[in-house]
């Protein structure tokens, strides 16, 4: 492998966030390994060999750093592989813009509009009907409530006309000829959040017709050109990888190196906030889906973007676990509740 640090990529082919994060990494140009994993829990190559419970996939592990949720990914391969060693960007610059980004805004649109607000809508599409039981009740355990099959299938006509609004808006965004949703020089995480869902639903019989030519031209020229674009650059092999096993995964990941702990550091008015003590035993959990599903660690990051827990699988040495802090709760845990 070319890149200097291992990179793993854990992920199963079905999963439209993996996609999201195989597509940046197309972008970003960056060579890695992929282990493939269930599509439902559990998933030893990570809970088992590596300490970590968290239940969402994809995962991506950087040296012996475990980084979780899509949100978090993105941002930490634009730190990890900057474009001035020589890597492509996720945030490229404004067209006539002087080399001015927009990155808060693009991670705040992708974060609360295309991942929270979008994606929901089109899973609610999905042919629940059509999957086995084992599916739904492992989703229905991921969304903390069992999932009543026909009542979204009843559902989904109005869905679909929801989905056609929101439609309109990224019309409107591309109705003055622009090649990229944000104006930018080439296709950046703003393309691949918004690609990554209209691209996987625009085929879900359930939406048959929302994607109307006559409605919504440019858009469906711009998922067309996003859709080439790296189509392109996959068979180009701009993000060569690897296939391994979840046991040489866990050999790669534990016996390479650890970012600068500087680099996050740890914040003590945050922690003061939240009510927690580096070195002390948390947890971490989404606030919405697998919430009930926490991962147990020792604290030795905190940021207010990210935070860092120490785990310990069955391979024995530790890894450092990364998390989001939005959307994410982290909680002391209390003498007694233990789980390491």
């Amino acid at each position: 492998m070319a890149s200097k640090i291992p990179v793993v990529f854990y992920k199963y082919d079905a999963s439209p966030f993996a996609m999201k994060v195989k597509n940046a990494l197309l972008l970003k140009k960056i060579p890695h390994y992929t282990v493939d994993v269930s599509m439902t829990a559990p998933r030893p190559e990570l809970s088992t060999l590596l300490g970590i419970s968290y239940r969402r996939i994809p995962i991506l592990a950087i040296g012996s750093d475990v980084y979780c949720d899509t949100s978090l990914i993105t941002s930490i391969l634009e730190r990890r592989f900057p474009q001035s060693s020589g890597y492509g960007t996720l945030f490229p610059v404004r067209n006539g813009s002087g080399g001015k980004r927009d990155t808060g805004m693009i991670k705040a649109w992708t974060i609360s509009y295309m991942d929270r607000v979008i994606f929901p809508l089109g899973a609610a599409c999905l042919p629940y009907n059509k999957f086995p039981a084992e599916f739904v009740k492992d989703r229905g355990e991921w969304l903390g409530k069992p999932i009543d099959v026909q009542k979204l299938i009843d559902a989904q006509p109005h869905i679909a006309s929801t989905l056609s609004s929101h439609l309109t808006l990224l019309e409107e965004q591309l109705s003055d000829g622009r090649e990229w949703l944000f104006d930018t020089e080439s296709p950046g995480l703003g393309d691949l959040s918004a690609h990554f869902v209209y691209s996987w639903i625009q085929y879900f019989r359930a939406l048959k017709g929302v994607l109307d030519p006559d409605h919504f031209p440019a858009s469906i020229a711009w998922i067309a050109r996003m859709t080439a674009y790296l189509s392109s650059s996959e068979k180009s092999n701009a993000a060569p990888f690897e296939k391994i096993t979840g046991e040489k995964a866990a050999e790669i990941v534990t016996s390479s190196p650890f970012e600068d702990p500087s680099v996050v550091g740890f914040d003590t008015i945050e922690a003061t906030r939240l009510g927690l003590v580096q070195g002390n035993e948390v947890s971490v959990a989404p606030d919405d889906s697998g919430k009930d599903v926490l991962t147990y660690g020792i604290l030795v990051g905190l940021s207010r973007e990210e935070v860092v827990l120490e785990t310990r699988g069955t391979v024995g040495s530790a890894v450092r676990c990364h998390f989001p802090r939005l959307n994410f709760i982290v909680r002391s845990v209390g003498e007694g509740k233990s789980k390491l």
